[in-house]
């Protein structure tokens, strides 16, 4: 990874050619059902398979690789966002990877085996581009997804220099740690709540949880300002009601008055760039698909997955259409082929 040559065509990405770690990326980029160490060596001239399991065992790429990629694509401003929030890469038929273990997955709705990976994404609400991601892996370092989620905070505007003055993130990172976090730093913060939150409207009526608010219709269109438990800041509280009924509590840190529902609803939306993220993630890169035993090789694998992911991203931004579209078109090109010149012709009767 260290001695890349760039491609400024595809915006400074590398260009992948005999590394086994871009080799890697390669064929995640050409792959959509075998992923393994053996069909990587397969079609790579004079490199076995125990070379690659090696070098993914041996080497160390990290999320500062993807940064490095990152940081000239993205469009950094004040009014640009940072995203946070985890994905469970499943692995519920494995029974010797490390970092593995059983936790909650948003994607099934309840508990699998899996390794975690908490992405931070950068979004200016045209494009997003991930720039930090932890595995999740407490057993390993002894850090939790909040411990992770205030690291990444934290380095993204300490060491990266990033401007983007609101965080958004859902109900499971809405402790008050991170928010009193977000808070010192003076940055903003856009967060749902889960009902049996506490809240305080005065000190004499103490905390009740928010579905017991009454709400007139003036605070539903500016929202009301609240005291969270265990926070020493007041926040404003918005209670958003969808189509179908379903109700999203959110808070920002922003100065009563400065903001409405309809903006803060808007914002929340936003969020939802980095599901878009684990899902190409996980459908156009086999980032769960990594039978390697052990972390350092799965942390590798993760890594590679998403350069994998910039890569994509890169050329559909060049060439206007989406990421999906560009796995698709690498299988259509070998079948226009194929039609013209099939390497195995259809066998017919004579």
């Amino acid at each position: 990874m260290n001695s890349l040559s760039a491609d400024k065509s595809l915006g400074g990405l590398p260009q992948i050619w005999g590394d086994p770690a871009q080799s890697e990326s390669t064929i995640l980029l050409r792959n959509s059902y075998n992923y393994t160490c053996t069909n990587l060596a397969e079609h790579m001239e004079e490199t076995s398979h125990d070379a690659i399991n090696d070098y993914l065992k041996r080497e160390q790429h990290t999320a500062r690789h993807i940064w490095e990629l990152a940081e000239s694509l993205i469009h950094d401003s004040l009014e640009a966002y940072l995203i946070v929030d985890d994905s469970v890469e499943d692995k519920r038929y494995s029974k010797a990877i490390e970092m593995v273990k059983r936790q909650y997955s948003g994607n099934v709705h309840g508990l699998v085996k899996g390794i975690g990976v908490v992405s931070l994404l950068h979004s200016d609400q045209i494009d997003y581009y991930p720039i930090d991601f932890r595995v999740y892996a407490p057993i390993a370092d002894g850090k939790t997804k909040n411990d992770h989620f205030q690291e990444m905070i934290l380095s993204a505007y300490k060491n990266k220099g990033i401007q983007a003055q609101t965080i958004l993130f859902d109900c499971w990172y809405a402790s008050s740690e991170n928010i009193k976090c977000i808070h010192r730093l003076g940055k903003f913060f856009v967060t749902t709540l889960k009902e049996n939150r506490l809240i305080s409207l005065n000190k004499e009526q103490g905390y009740i949880h928010l579905q017991e608010l009454s709400w007139s219709d003036e605070q539903i269109k500016y929202g009301i300002t609240v005291k969270l438990k265990e926070v020493p800041f007041k926040v404003q509280l918005f209670k958003v009601v969808s189509t179908n009924g379903d109700i999203d509590w959110i808070i920002t840190n922003r100065l009563p008055g400065s903001t409405d529902t309809q903006v803060i609803q808007k914002e929340n939306k936003v969020r939802w760039n980095i599901e878009q993220l684990h899902r190409e993630l996980k459908q156009l890169t086999g980032i769960e698909k990594c039978q390697c035993r052990k972390q350092r090789a799965q942390r590798n694998h993760l890594a590679c997955c998403y350069q994998a992911w910039l890569s994509l991203k890169v050329m559909s931004k060049k060439i206007g259409t989406t990421l999906y579209k560009v796995k698709h078109n690498l299988w259509s090109d070998y079948l226009r082929k194929e039609l013209r010149h099939p390497h195995v012709p259809a066998y017919q009767l004579i």
